[in-house]
């Protein structure tokens, strides 16, 4: 729906993805956006997936 569009647009925001990549780790939810990054850095990325009407999990 809308939203998964709204996921995406974050997904590339994120990570400079292409659209096509973007919109198969959405499809492949859950995935991994990031790894290896500060706590703030993670944090800062899920509230604007979460925004984005994504559910976030930290590890």
């Amino acid at each position: 729906g809308e939203k998964k569009v709204e996921v995406i647009k974050a997904v590339r925001s994120i990570t400079g993805l292409g659209l096509k990549d973007a919109k198969a780790l959405v499809d492949g939810a859950p995935s991994t956006i990031k790894e290896g990054i500060p706590k703030g850095e993670a944090d800062e990325y899920a509230k604007q997936l979460e925004e984005a009407g994504a559910k976030v999990e930290l590890k």
